[in-house]
């Protein structure tokens, strides 16, 4: 262990051993934040989109598979489903057929039935811009309506996804387990305006460097924040192996990125290194 990385680990360590008070928690969570936004100042949403109906959508798909799997999939459904018109009139076997490699796809072709439906019947074609209006829609949850509204609307939401929950609970920003728990006691430690893009720079790091089974200590840019910090990889270079997409010089998830993204670009489904990028859930 490096004489630099063993610092960090014992301020992390002291931190940790001191009860924090909730300024201090505070200025901590908004510390983090900062760095984040140094290390990931192209975070963006992973799932490619054109607009609200195709964000919608696609989020729908995203439960338990990967945005890789999800951006592989849709270029063919919107292309047989462009409008929520045409998917509330879809055939549900060749629905299933289409988002088969997504996982569950009975269920999330119901979904995308009874969503496209209510937005035709109710909603003039059109997706809502308001939260209370999302969560009715089948198979939408607060989740969901929270990355449409902050990527596809601009309204500043927290999206608790599994990465999300899992890293502010190893910060001890909070101990909650349920999502909108989470949700609410993140709220309160952030001004409303950093909401979406805090949501993408957890996610992105969660994904990148502090991995469920085996974070990478000793790549991370926040050690001296983290409480946790010791539970993953300590050692410099064996923690840099275990970087993912662009961190780790490997594809991201969207086959078409941000302009401003560093990495490459996903491959299409069925190429040779389609799987590259792939990350468990």
């Amino acid at each position: 262990m490096s004489r630099k990385t063993a610092q960090k680990r014992t301020k992390a360590t002291k931190k940790a051993s001191v009860p924090e008070s909730h300024l201090a928690l505070v200025r901590r969570a908004r510390r983090i934040n900062r760095e984040l936004a140094e290390v990931y100042p192209y975070a963006h949403p992973e799932l490619d989109f054109r607009d609200p109906f195709e964000l919608l959508v696609a989020t729908v798909l995203s439960a338990q598979t990967t945005d890789l799997r999800v951006n592989q999939t849709t270029p063919a459904l919107f292309a047989q489903y462009p409008t929520p018109e045409d998917m509330a009139a879809a055939v549900p076997e060749e629905l299933e057929q289409i988002i088969r490699p997504t996982g569950f796809f009975r269920a999330k072709a119901r979904s995308l039935i009874g969503l496209s439906t209510a937005l035709r019947d109710r909603f003039d074609g059109e997706v809502p811009g308001r939260l209370e209006d999302l969560v009715t829609l089948p198979g939408v949850g607060r989740k969901t309506a929270n990355v449409v509204l902050g990527n596809a609307f601009g309204v500043p939401g927290i999206t608790v996804d599994t990465h999300f929950g899992r890293l502010v609970r190893r910060w001890k920003w909070t101990d909650e387990e349920d999502p909108e728990k989470v949700e609410a006691v993140v709220a309160g430690l952030f001004p409303k305006s950093e909401w979406t893009m805090l949501s993408h720079r957890v996610i992105f790091h969660g994904r990148r460097i502090c991995h469920a089974r085996k974070p990478a200590c000793g790549a991370c840019p926040i050690a001296p924040l983290c409480p946790a910090y010791g539970e993953g990889e300590t050692d410099p270079e064996k923690a840099k192996k275990l970087l993912k997409y662009e961190m780790g010089g490997y594809p991201g998830q969207r086959l078409a990125p941000p302009p401003d993204f560093p990495g490459r670009p996903a491959a299409p489904l069925g190429t040779g290194d389609a799987d590259t990028a792939e990350e468990a859930v």
